[in-house]
């Protein structure tokens, strides 16, 4: 298994900030990104200190050069989940697993929601198979998603549930799933109920489920907080002066702890996260 020093998630400013300072430092490092987050669709970013006028992607890709003539390793690749061992932590992503004495969560700030189901999240709509799987065994739950994420989410829900049903919602199954899971590919119409969630329906089909659960996209810095049991403050990732969550080797940095979203307070976040992360890695 591939060991790192300390694994970034997200190549924006906040986590190539902090690769570069571990890097400094002396420290391995393992940069992961699916892509380029918010800054890829933004044209002109004219306030940052000393650029003058460049697009956010021009940004991104300057940085992740930097990082990688370090010496950082920066991958593109989609995690799936983060999970503990005795000597730190398992990042699983899409094609590979990695062990990690420190992870950096700087995800940017989208969350997988379904505009569908918001009405019912709590109430029979939940975002962690993991947190919630075990409030529905022996039941008929259904599942929103179509890809990689959304198989790790109902691997662990089929052995404790009575049935599932996948509902892709219009797009087109990117895995394979069991023959045993029934599969619905048209748009969900509404999600529906009284005091809680009590069935779904399409154009074609109505079908009554005790839960949802929504695996749409990739593992965000929210799924991947409700997995870890991280603490979450004003839909934030909460961590203290030393970017570090409530979960000793776990730092956020970043849009994903909030305040002001610029990309000089991303990397001023990296920058003392990197500092932290050194400092933990050192005294553990």
């Amino acid at each position: 298994m591939n060991k790192f020093d300390a694994i970034i998630i997200g190549m924006g400013p906040a986590g190539i900030t902090a690769s570069i300072y571990l890097k400094r430092f002396g420290h391995n490092v393992l940069v992961i990104g699916k892509d380029y987050g918010a800054l890829e669709k933004a044209d002109k970013i004219e306030n940052y200190y000393a650029l003058g006028t460049k697009s956010g992607k021009e940004i991104v890709m300057a940085g992740m050069l930097q990082a990688s003539e370090l010496g950082v390793l920066v991958n593109h690749d989609e995690v799936i989940s983060i999970d503990y061992l005795d000597s730190g932590f398992l990042v699983k992503t899409k094609r590979m697993e990695y062990e990690a004495k420190t992870v950096l969560i700087a995800t940017g700030k989208a969350r997988n929601t379904f505009t569908k189901a918001k009405a019912f999240e709590g109430r029979g709509v939940s975002y962690c198979a993991t947190c919630d799987g075990f409030f529905y065994r022996k039941k008929d739950i259904s599942m929103v998603g179509y890809n990689e994420y959304m198989l790790h989410e109902l691997e662990h829900l089929l052995p404790i549930v009575n049935s599932v049903t996948l509902y892709t919602n219009g797009n087109e199954l990117e895995v394979e799933v069991p023959d045993t899971v029934k599969v619905i590919k048209e748009p969900i119409e509404k999600l529906y109920g009284e005091n809680r969630l009590e069935g779904i329906k399409t154009a074609s089909t109505d079908t009554k489920v005790a839960g949802c659960f929504v695996a749409l996209g990739s593992a965000n810095a929210f799924t991947i907080a409700k997995h870890l049991g991280l603490d979450l403050k004003d839909n934030n990732l909460a961590v203290d002066e030393k970017y570090m969550t409530n979960i000793p080797g776990i730092f956020a940095a970043g849009d994903v702890v909030g305040g002001v979203l610029q990309i000089v307070k991303a990397a001023n976040d990296g920058c003392q996260a990197g500092y932290s992360m050194n400092k933990f890695i050192r005294e553990n």
